[in-house]
């Protein structure tokens, strides 16, 4: 994981970032959130849609109504339904009457390490899009594309007009995703980077604009590496299984060298992922919180 790059942080200001694209920072900064949620505005000066609100921060939604202004909000888009992505919709909608669409509303009690990321049990939306379908404006069409992993409901949203993908908190600009069991699957996090890559290839996604972290300018290349590195993650877990059983905790200190100890519940979570991914595949087994190799 990356450091964040050093302050001041452009907080609160509109950014664009293409003709159709602009950008809004939440003061949300934090050790899974890096410098923040990230809000993005998609259209023109008349109709637009704006992609995961983030917290119901007042300050965030002061500046988000500041950047929408006279335009008329179609559409209020939501990859998933961590906290600090989805609660904004509802003061949002209310402000502004657009409907809350996008993922599928998800309940669980989150045993997981972030605090940031416990599920939105109040997200009730509209509309909620099915891998291919659009929301449109005028001049731009956003089309959801499913890639569960991170959360079983998330999506992508890819604009149409501009080779560029919304890519919430699957593949991030600073750093890999939290993958945390049960609702987190790391088999179908896989398989949805394998969609990107191949959609990076024949598709033309040429831009990949995060919830967390700068935007993406070579998606394709980093999507591989990305594969890569939970690739070697899991030799990592089998050579380190093959010298005896252990714990998810044992292999943290020896998989993440120098880690922010406030990351080692995220570490083990992922290697818990990974291990959960192995045993559905038959390669390890587990009696009680030991795993071993079969």
């Amino acid at each position: 994981m990356a450091g964040p790059p050093p302050k001041p942080w452009p907080t609160g200001k509109v950014e664009r970032l293409e003709p159709l694209v602009r950008r809004v920072l939440a003061p949300n900064a934090g050790p899974y959130t890096y410098t923040g949620t990230e809000t993005y505005l998609v259209g023109d000066d008349d109709r637009i849609a704006v992609i995961d609100p983030g917290p119901d921060d007042p300050r965030h939604l002061a500046a988000l109504t500041d950047a929408i202004g006279d335009a008329q909000v179609a559409a209020i888009m939501c990859t998933h339904t961590h906290r600090d992505h989805s609660p904004a919709s509802r003061p949002l909608a209310e402000a502004t009457g657009a409907p809350i669409v996008g993922c599928a509303p998800l309940v669980l009690d989150d045993s997981g390490p972030r605090a940031d990321a416990s599920f939105d049990r109040h997200y009730a939306p509209d509309r909620v899009l099915e891998d291919g379908e659009a929301m449109t404006g005028p001049g731009w069409t956003l089309t959801a594309v499913a890639t569960p992993g991170h959360t079983s409901n998330h999506l992508c949203f890819a604009l149409e007009q501009s080779g560029a993908l919304f890519t919430g908190d699957h593949v991030m600009g600073w750093s890999t995703s939290v993958v945390v069991p049960p609702d987190g699957d790391m088999g179908a996090y896989m398989a949805s980077l394998d969609r990107l890559y191949a959609r990076a290839g024949e598709n033309g996604d040429r831009v990949y604009y995060p919830a967390h972290g700068p935007q993406i300018d070579n998606p394709r290349q980093l999507v591989r590496g990305m594969i890569g590195h939970r690739r070697q993650r899991e030799n990592q877990i089998l050579r380190i299984l093959r010298e005896g059983p252990h714990a998810a905790a044992d292999f943290v200190p020896r998989m993440y060298k120098g880690l922010d100890p406030r990351l080692n519940g995220a570490a083990e979570m992922s290697v818990t992922a990974h291990l959960v991914d192995l045993e559905r595949r038959g390669m390890v087994a587990r009696t009680g919180d030991i795993w071993a190799v079969s």
